[in-house]
């Protein structure tokens, strides 16, 4: 061959290697194999898409490229190189060692007889087998497109293979989302997966998260409810207030036809919903121009976030209601023992403490849940006591002491977390870490860290506010004493992390302040 007609191969080369084409690797020992191979293909197009041809001149220099080469389409593979089998060695390393399972070996050999080819399309995973006398332009032709047509249709099974395994990844992952607030991240996080990532994202909805009066019908006006990027400062505006035009429009449009609405550089999907009037799910910036199959998975997509949404609106209703129900009853327990806003600090001292003793996320909603039911008991002790002026007697105190043990009785067949938790909390804030308190003289970590938290924020604010036999103590007063307590009274850790936030607790107890008639009248007793 001329060096001429080499160097136009090397040309060709370059110009069809701009494109998205098929990768094709030719391993022969002989350049003339490489150059006839080329020119016989020169002008081939599958499917809009040319060849780029790569080429290797030995096994070893074959299995190289494959290392940093995982979409070859095709390899036209000659026997006989360096030794006798290093082709076959070749395509043992490409199938085992090099893992791929895609590429279309073609065995192409000068000597037949040197490598038999019922013995090696049995013992080797090989896709054609050819000899080089054989392979005239047509022929060679008609074996590139058969097996291009073979690797195309692999690709496409192993991508839905890959997109089935992503929407079951994002499913998971969406329906063990409870959080409103991490919704909209958990979905954007699974698109970008999907389809390589967006720049914004809205989630639009006609459920309007906050209180409905039960005189208010369900509104039918669709809110951003949750968004990223652009999106990210327009979170409960209605959604014509914040697109127009042509994004309206789609907006509308996949509302209208229930469907997907696709344009160049966004994306509208509608949301199927049984409970609400369907949703919206809006993403711009595209990175690409979506496949067939890119469209399949989003189909796939809405409809699984929609679920996950009602799942999470569901779960919020119904945390959203025991915190109601569980509020509501502490509000009508302090309303009867003088009113005042203790359960209120109450919470925000023992999120605070529980925070920075490390508890979970978890373990501290079900702390805030529980607190308003810390002193149910005191709704079996007479409101003669309850709300005596002055000091009680050892006789009063004693009937007070009871409150813990009602408490503890009033919950304990519960089986719900957030019951069971304020049960052993109504019966064990008087404990003492050093064993010294009441009804069961529990001592150290015996005592649940729920009821040590609350055994300190309740003496913590009990004096730092007006009760019926007592005046407010000065914040200085009452950290003395609370110190004076540490380790007696209260867990050294809690009281430690008490004092470093002296300044957020008398930020606390500012915001929440009673009322002035809870100022002339206290609320009720408490046994020391």
């Amino acid at each position: 061959m001329s060096d001429e007609l080499l160097f136009m191969d090397e040309t060709e080369d370059e110009v069809v290697g701009e494109r998205s084409n098929w990768k094709v690797l030719i391993v022969d020992d002989e350049p003339e194999v490489h150059a006839v191979t080329k020119l016989a293909l020169s002008d081939f197009v599958f499917q809009d898409k040319g060849i780029e041809f790569i080429s290797a001149y030995s096994g070893a220099e074959a299995k190289e490229i494959f290392l940093t080469h995982n979409d070859i389409a095709i390899v036209l593979l000659d026997v006989v190189m360096e030794t006798d089998d290093a082709g076959l060695q070749v395509a043992e390393f490409i199938r085992n060692d090099a893992n791929n399972h895609f590429t279309r070996i073609i065995l192409r050999t000068g000597q037949p007889g040197q490598a038999p080819e019922r013995d090696v399309i049995i013992n080797y995973d090989i896709n054609d087998y050819k000899s080089k006398t054989e392979l005239t332009a047509q022929k060679l032709f008609t074996v590139v497109i058969a097996t291009l047509r073979s690797y195309r249709d692999i690709i496409v099974i192993e991508e839905n293979r890959q997109g089935l395994e992503k929407i079951i990844a994002a499913s998971a992952d969406l329906f063990s989302i409870h959080s409103l607030e991490n919704f909209i991240d958990g979905i954007v996080q699974q698109l970008s997966s999907l389809i390589g990532g967006t720049q914004d994202a809205a989630y639009i909805t006609s459920a309007v998260a906050g209180p409905r009066p039960i005189d208010n019908e369900e509104s039918s006006q669709f809110y951003i409810f949750s968004g990223k990027g652009d999106f990210a400062n327009h979170e409960g505006q209605t959604l014509d207030a914040v697109l127009d035009g042509e994004q309206l429009a789609s907006c509308n449009k996949a509302l209208e036809d229930q469907d997907i609405v696709y344009q160049d550089e966004y994306l509208v999907a509608y949301c199927n919903s049984k409970t609400l009037n369907g949703s919206l799910l809006y993403l711009s910036g595209l990175p690409r121009k979506l496949t067939p199959t890119d469209k399949h998975l989003l189909q796939i997509f809405s409809q699984n976030v929609q679920i996950a949404f009602d799942n999470v609106l569901l779960t919020k209703d119904i945390e959203d209601t025991q915190r109601e129900i569980v509020e509501r009853l502490g509000q009508a327990l302090e309303r009867q023992m003088g009113g005042g806003k203790h359960i209120q600090r109450m919470t925000m001292i023992c999120e605070l403490l529980g925070r920075e003793y490390g508890l979970e996320k978890e373990e501290i909603n079900i702390l805030k849940l529980a607190i308003p039911l810390h002193d149910v008991g005191k709704l079996k002790i007479p409101e003669a006591i309850l709300l005596k002026p002055g000091q009680l007697n050892d006789e009063e105190k004693e009937v007070v002491r009871h409150h813990t043990e009602f408490g503890y009785q009033l919950l304990k067949d519960s089986r719900r977390p957030i019951i069971q938790a304020a049960a052993k909390m109504a019966r064990d804030h008087h404990e003492h870490w050093d064993g010294n308190g009441y009804p069961q003289g529990l001592k150290g970590d015996e005592i649940s860290i729920f009821s040590r938290i609350t055994a300190l924020a309740d003496v913590f604010d009990a004096l730092q506010a007006r009760r019926c036999y007592k005046d407010a103590w000065p914040m200085e007063k009452v950290l003395e004493n609370i110190q004076a307590q540490r380790g007696k009274q209260f867990e050294p850790k809690l009281v430690d992390i008490l004092l470093d936030n002296k300044d957020k607790l008398e930020a606390i107890a500012v915001a929440y302040p009673d009322d002035l008639a809870i100022q002339q009248d206290g609320d009720g007793h408490d046994s020391p």
